[in-house]
Order: structure tokens, then C-alpha cells, then sequence
């Protein structure tokens, strides 16, 4: 982060060379450049990581940054499914139905990952829960990438399964809360009257 800080650029332009970085590892995708991809992936999201850690090591974080982090976290996803939906489509086997089936699966359960949590944190819950959060999600498909073939076919069930599956996890976690904020609130409101009632001598 000091090297960083030395040179002249900022966490909103690390955040989107990061990005561009993504979209040509999903355009290598889509070409069948699988392992060039994976390389590329990873250093696209080390950028990812950096521009946060820059953000706060230089007192520069503010909303804004966040927003923007975030919002193109979502097209670097949607650019590496649609890069693999697009590989898939040109590779004709038995399993190429199943193989866009997951890979849409995947990007709805990792869109909606990160839906959950934002519409939450804007209802003051807490939400920070799930086994597959984007770096996790990160990972396995760079790995996916870089061995390809069968390790890849798993890669997308596991990402099809498991995103979603955190998805519903983090939606129970803030039925949870809700749940006992209602609790709270009617346990506040049955003991109002009984207060209220009360005559002191």
C-alpha cells in the first residue's frame, strides 16, 4: 500500500482496470483461451482486492468508491458467465445443455448473493453470512479456468449449487432478524398497556 500510495492513481481507477482486466479474461473465455483467462483473472481480482485496501491505507474511502466497487463487481461477473454461456455454446457435447443451464444458474445465484446483502444492509440488518461470497466464487472459477475440461464442468455445478444455496442462506439469516425484531416489537407493544395502567399511590 505505501508503494501504491506513492504512485499517482487512485482506488476508483485501480477498481476499473480491474474490470477492464475481467472483460478480457471473458473475451479469452469465449475464444477457448481458458488458461490465458485464468491468468488473467487472477490478476484482475488482486486489483480488485487493492483498490479497497488503498481506499482505507490513504484515507480516501468514501460512499461513492464503495458504489462503484461494487456496481462493477457486478459486470466483471455477469462478463466471465456470459464468456463461459458463449464457450460453451461453440464446444457442442452431451452435456452442453447442462453446461448453459449452470452457468446461467450460476450468475443469477451470484447476482442475487449480492443483491440480498445490499437490500439488507439499506433495511439496517447484518448480513454477512454464506459459504460462496465473491472471493470464494473468484477462486473456484479461476481454477476451473486453468485446468479446464472436467475441472471446469464441476466448477460451474458447484457455482450453480452453492451460490444459490448461499442466497437462500443469507435470505433465512435475515428472516432470522427479522423475525426476532418483530418479536421485540410486540413484546414492546403488550407490555405498553400494562404500563400505562399502572396507578401510582
Amino acid at each position: 500500500m505505501k508503494t501504491l500510495g506513492r504512485i499517482p492513481i487512485t482506488p476508483n481507477q485501480i477498481t476499473v482496470i480491474g474490470v477492464l482486466l475481467t472483460f478480457v479474461a471473458a473475451v479469452l473465455v469465449a475464444f477457448g483461451y481458458l488458461l490465458g483467462a485464468g491468468i488473467v483473472l487472477i490478476v484482475g481480482g488482486t486489483f480488485d482486492i487493492l483498490d479497497g485496501a488503498l481506499a482505507r491505507s490513504s484515507g480516501s474511502a468514501y460512499p461513492y468508491g464503495a458504489f462503484l466497487d461494487s456496481t462493477l463487481d457486478r459486470y466483471s461477473e455477469g462478463a466471465i458467465y456470459i464468456g463461459l454461456a458463449v464457450y460453451f455454446a461453440g464446444t457442442p457435447g452431451p452435456y452442453q445443455r447442462w453446461l448453459l443451464l449452470g452457468t446461467v444458474a450460476a450468475l443469477a445465484g451470484s447476482f442475487l448473493v449480492s443483491y440480498v446483502r445490499a437490500r439488507t444492509q439499506s433495511l439496517g440488518f447484518v448480513c454477512d453470512s454464506g459459504i460462496f461470497a465473491r472471493p470464494e466464487r473468484v477462486v473456484v472459477t479461476v481454477v476451473g479456468l486453468i485446468f479446464g475440461g472436467v475441472v471446469l464442468y464441476g466448477v460451474i455445478a458447484l457455482l450453480a449449487i452453492l451460490t444459490n444455496f448461499t442466497a437462500l442462506q443469507r435470505i433465512r439469516e435475515v428472516w432470522l432478524q427479522g423475525r426476532a425484531q418483530r418479536l421485540a416489537i410486540e413484546r414492546e407493544a403488550a407490555a405498553a398497556p400494562k404500563r400505562g395502567n399502572t396507578v401510582t399511590p
